[in-house]
């Protein structure tokens, strides 16, 4: 990571609850693993060439309306294995583009895919395997805290970008909805708590997650969505992150407001993916 501006804070400024003298959050970790996976990959591609690439794209999709619809919009998310539910399809298993043709194939709205590999599994590289097999917009999954990310996420295919209110400063954060911009991506931009909803406003996000889950504990709170709903303008797209597997909890997720519902692990454990999209599909 080059200069000041990618710099990750420390501590309890970070955004993450404080921790003991020498222990580091779930959170701040997982950011600082990403940041050295692409320091490393940064060696390779300059971030002029990850531009470069980005700019002889087709235009983005238009990741935001795809979200908005008569019924509950599905997410699709990819995922190889995650810190909480461990392995969910290891080696040969995990196929991008085949899970992004039975995503497509189910009626999927978009389709989410995790590139970070230190404790998911993922890799960028998987972003354009699932461009080549589907149409669908693409969101890259990851914890972005450096330009480099999304330009790459973009040069890859992806139509948007997950960023993490507390992941990163507030003026950080702002910088990077304001690249993901200029490369013609709206970013989803992610809260976890009440405290969190200002700081997605103030960066005029027109997709707004609201993650079930928390990400030092990985505590799930379903009524988180009920709760913030009210303070996220109805002209702005409300997802719903974590926890909902089956149509039961898409229904009341859908009579709390939201809009789209992001789904992972439920749909990697289903025999039949396509058939568990379209019934949360409500």
């Amino acid at each position: 990571m080059s200069g000041g501006r990618g710099a990750l804070p420390h501590g309890s400024g970070f955004g993450v609850p404080a921790e003991p003298s020498g222990s580091v959050g779930l959170l701040e970790r997982l950011v600082r693993e990403s940041a050295e996976e692409t320091a490393s990959r940064r060696e390779r591609i300059s971030l002029e060439e990850q531009e470069r690439r980005a700019r002889a794209r087709p235009a983005p999709l238009d990741f935001a309306a795809a979200l908005r619809g008569e019924h509950l919009r599905v997410i699709a998310e990819m995922k190889s294995r995650t810190p909480s539910a461990g392995v969910l399809a290891g080696g040969d298993s995990y196929q991008p583009a085949r899970l992004a043709y039975q995503y497509e194939a189910g009626g999927a709205a978009a389709i989410s895919v995790i590139c970070q590999e230190t404790s998911f599994g993922g890799r960028p590289e998987h972003l354009g395997e699932a461009r080549e097999a589907c149409a669908l917009p693409l969101l890259r999954k990851d914890f972005v805290s450096d330009e480099y990310q999304v330009a790459e996420a973009r040069a890859l295919g992806a139509d948007s970008v997950l960023l993490i209110v507390g992941a990163v400063p507030a003026a950080r954060l702002h910088e990077l909805a304001v690249y993901c911009r200029r490369l013609g991506m709206e970013p989803l931009v992610e809260i976890h708590e009440q405290a969190q909803v200002q700081d997605a406003l103030t960066v005029e996000a027109r997709v707004v997650g609201v993650n079930h889950r928390d990400l030092n504990t990985f505590a799930v709170d379903s009524g988180l969505t009920e709760r913030l709903r009210p303070m996220i303008p109805r002209t702005t797209v409300l997802v719903s992150e974590s926890g909902v597997r089956d149509a039961a909890a898409a229904r009341a997720v859908r009579e709390a407001g939201a809009d789209a519902v992001l789904v992972g692990e439920a749909l990697m454990r289903a025999a039949d993916p396509a058939a568990l999209i379209r019934e949360l599909a409500v």
